[in-house]
């Protein structure tokens, strides 16, 4: 078989994305979109070929031969550590659009370009998790950073939107310039992008300070994406800012190809030098943890608490990777598979929920007595706060679990205590939300106000961070020691 074909066959499921995603635009475009902004007709249908383009591009990646194999002359892999992580990501970015229609239409914001914009998006976090270069990296990067900018900004006629999009722009850049004087710094030094070009440069011991100083600013600019403190301080703004569907998106899919991406550059480029990254690593969760659990204790805006929520949980998810092992690694892909469902739930319930006026929920003391006027979203929220509090035997328990046993097992028993110890602090913001939701007398009168489709998103999700989701623990962490053994070639 000619090369090419065959890197073209391993790269299936981005090739469906990218092909498919030119397809939704074409079809936007002269489908009356353009002319109509506001047709939902055509907004709806391309929403549901975008949905359609997801799930075959899924089952690509569940057709792929197991096994290591490189691609484009060394810029691509595909491997089972790609395969989990794209499945996730196609997951949520189906999810996120679906979730976004029956709250962009009463917005009266529903435009074809959403669906696009996701779908491109998409295209840049897989090859962002099966990039095994410096360039396919940046590529990959950049291709989803320009999608969410846009994102950000999609109701353009609220100040409060486009001033996220202008931070998350300003800001991102900044990232990205940091990121890619990282990426020349290692070339300058190493001579090659590659990443086993890179492990091969440092394999001897003799490693420069340029190289050194090249991973800091690489490990910066990847911390800016997944809003690892200190480099989280476009999160709460633009989560506050974007709208609903778009902070929900923002929340899972890019968190989970940033840090999947942050995983592959760390233990396969950098594995040398496990003793350099493993220092910045355990201070970005440990910073991470502290203040997503401290800052979010006075923020009355639901999208800011979730906001914080998001850093503190990148920080436990860090310490999956601190550990360096096969079994940190397994568990914090455990732990980022169970998040994107308990967040994606969160944000689905405040979608589902409106004022008698039509306004969208996000102050906190919106959600008092809900517990009254919506039983059934409240007790559904109550299960994604706990969840996230790590309370068993709910789901979110497990993963935490996990990650706190991997970097014990690796020595680093004071990261496992900070970890305990801002488990403990954060858990008082989810419970008193549940407070809120159970015991304060009633301010609003708040209607749901979704879609079927939304609601059956929304049982599900709770189902899975509920007790009865342990069923399917022994698939996931089958999956997970799959994945995590490809990243270290052990099978």
């Amino acid at each position: 078989m000619h090369p090419i074909l065959a890197s073209t066959l391993v790269a299936a499921p981005e090739l469906v994305l990218m092909v498919g995603s030119l397809f939704l635009l074409m079809l936007g475009t002269f489908g009356g979109g353009a002319k109509s902004p506001d047709n939902s007709l055509t907004s709806r249908g391309v929403t549901l070929a975008a949905v359609i383009i997801m799930g075959v591009a899924g089952w690509t990646v569940l057709q792929a031969e197991p096994g290591r194999v490189v691609a484009f002359s060394g810029l691509y892999v595909a491997d089972g550590f790609s395969a989990f992580l794209k499945l996730l990501i196609l997951g949520a970015a189906a999810a996120s659009m679906v979730l976004a229609l029956p709250w962009l239409e009463q917005a009266k914001t529903l435009r074809f370009e959403y669906p696009v914009l996701l779908s491109f998006a998409a295209l840049g976090m897989c090859v962002m998790v099966s990039a095994d270069d410096m360039l396919s990296l940046y590529v990959g990067l950049e291709l989803q950073s320009l999608a969410a900018y846009v994102l950000a900004a999609f109701h353009r006629g609220e100040g409060r939107s486009a001033e996220a999009g202008l931070k998350y722009f300003v800001l991102g850049a900044l990232a990205s310039g940091i990121l890619l004087y990282g990426i020349t710094l290692i070339y300058g030094f190493a001579g090659t992008t590659n990443f086993g070009g890179i492990a091969l440069a440092l394999a001897d011991g003799s490693r420069s300070l340029g190289l050194v100083f090249g991973l800091v600013f690489i490990i910066a600019g990847l911390a800016f994406k997944i809003s690892a403190v200190p480099f989280h301080m476009w999160t709460p703004d633009v989560y506050e800012g974007a709208p609903t569907p778009v902070a929900a998106f923002f929340s899972a899919a890019p968190k989970v190809a940033a840090i999947g991406l942050m995983v592959r550059v760390l233990v396969t480029a950098f594995a040398p030098a496990v003793f350099d990254w493993q220092q910045i690593v355990a201070f970005l969760s440990v910073a991470s943890m502290v203040l997503g659990a401290v800052a979010a204790i006075a923020q009355s805006n639901v999208k800011r608490l979730l906001a914080y929520s998001s850093i503190a949980n990148i920080g436990f998810a860090l310490v999956g990777l601190t550990a360096a092992t096969p079994a940190g690694i397994e568990a914090l892909l455990f732990y980022i598979a169970v998040y994107v469902a308990m967040t994606l739930g969160t944000f689905l319930v405040l979608m589902q929920l409106r004022t008698r006026e039509g306004l969208p929920i996000e102050a906190m003391d919106d959600l008092a007595g809900l517990s009254r006027s919506q039983p059934r979203l409240a007790l559904a929220m109550a299960v994604f706060m706990f969840s996230l509090a790590g309370i068993p035997p709910l789901l979110g328990f497990w993963p935490k679990l996990a990650v706190f046993q991997a970097v014990i097992g690796a020595g680093l028993v004071e990261l496992a205590v900070i970890g305990f110890v801002a488990s403990v602090v954060a858990a008082f913001y989810y419970l008193r939300l549940v407070k809120v939701m159970y015991f304060d007398a009633d301010k609003a009168s708040l209607v749901s106000d979704g879609s079927i489709a939304n609601g059956a998103l929304i049982l599900g999700a709770a189902l899975f961070c509920s007790p009865l989701g342990m069923l399917a623990m022994a698939p996931i962490a089958a999956a997970t020691g799959r994945a995590a053994a490809s990243l270290f070639g052990l099978g």
